[in-house]
């Protein structure tokens, strides 16, 4: 495996990583509101990390298939939060 798909794949880990404490803190408020969640931003971040897994997978990138099939359930989690709970 080349150096630069390993640095793409060590950069998706930190960066997908980095929702999970917000996933898992915000579905622990169930079912108060979550009014600091911005609805426009988490749906326009789904879509892009959507667009980002298509582009992936187009390009036959390791490194932002994984970053971005692991981040997609994360935002949409999210956001699925925000609709259901306000």
């Amino acid at each position: 495996m080349h150096w630069i798909e390993i640095l793409g794949l060590a950069a998706g880990a930190l960066v997908t990583g980095a929702y999970i404490p917000g996933v898992i803190a915000i579905w622990k408020l169930r079912p108060e509101p979550a009014v600091a969640i911005s609805l426009p931003m988490y749906i326009a971040l789904s879509i892009g990390v959507l667009g980002w897994l298509i582009y992936g997978i187009e390009i036959g990138s390791l490194s932002v298939i994984i970053a971005n099939a692991v981040g997609l359930p994360l935002t949409a989690s999210i956001l699925t939060y925000k609709i259901l709970y306000g």
